[in-house]
């Protein structure tokens, strides 16, 4: 089974930068894209072959999440069922025969860190919506999360310490997450690989000096690891300044 996961930074935008066709070569078993910066009707997007799942955001043209999958999930349910974090659109959870699917855009804590304390009690929430999710089941969460956990995942550990994304603060809640039980897959296949990037700035031709940041992942329950087969970015699709990501499952 092939997940993806693309945070699109604008979805109309992307379908004019190849969006289909990026869609249909990865040929994904459950797609999941966040950014998707519109409202209900908006975009008439016809994926042939696969159920769809929106969250819009209230605020136009800002954040969202949409999943599209080939399997016809058992519940689905969005945000978190919490009303400080659910005008956003930013979490999806789908329910399937073996694991819970959990698609998500973590609130940025933006420049000058004026969302950071925010962000914390987002941390936290999320958190405990995954592990109340695996009390019955497997999770898959995917998207996103704002964050460079160590500095082999930014190309500028130093200079970027104090910065959104790379925070003490941020990083922590991470290492929490990982801590309570997940897998940062992508390192849990290729620990010690450099250079391996999601999201570039669009200044100063970062996308082309690979200038990045890996701050989309795929983690899922510890309970999954014998499940997993591979994990992967795809620095080479344009169309975001963000690339997709995925995860291949045996199963």
């Amino acid at each position: 089974m092939k997940l993806i996961s693309w945070n699109v930074n604008g979805l109309r935008a992307c379908v004019n930068k190849g969006f289909a066709d990026v869609f249909k070569e990865l040929d994904a078993d459950i797609f999941c894209i966040q950014e998707t910066k519109l409202q209900e009707g908006q975009i008439d997007l016809n994926l042939e072959g696969y159920y769809d799942f929106w969250n819009y955001a209230q605020k136009k043209g800002y954040s969202g999440t949409a999943v599209f999958t080939k399997h016809r999930p058992l519940s689905y349910s969005y945000g978190m069922g919490i009303e400080e974090h659910d005008n956003e659109g930013r979490v999806i959870t789908l329910e399937f025969d073996n694991f819970y699917l959990v698609n998500v855009y973590t609130p940025n804590s933006k420049r000058g860190l004026e969302r950071l304390s925010y962000r914390m009690i987002w941390e936290d929430d999320f958190r405990k919506h995954l592990k109340r999710l695996e009390e019955n089941k497997p999770v898959i969460t995917c998207g996103d999360l704002n964050v460079a956990h160590k500095e082999i995942d930014l190309k500028n550990p130093k200079t970027n310490r104090k910065n959104a994304g790379f925070t003490d603060e941020e990083r922590d809640k991470m290492t929490e997450l990982i801590s309570a039980g997940f897998i940062d897959t992508f390192r849990h296949f290729y620990p010690d690989k450099e250079d391996a990037y999601s999201w570039w700035s669009n200044f100063a031709k970062a996308r082309e000096r690979n200038v990045g940041w890996r701050i989309d992942y795929f983690v899922t329950s510890q309970s999954l690891k014998d499940e997993l087969e591979d994990a992967f970015i795809c620095p080479e699709i344009y169309g975001s300044d963000h690339c997709p990501v995925g995860l291949i499952l045996k199963a």
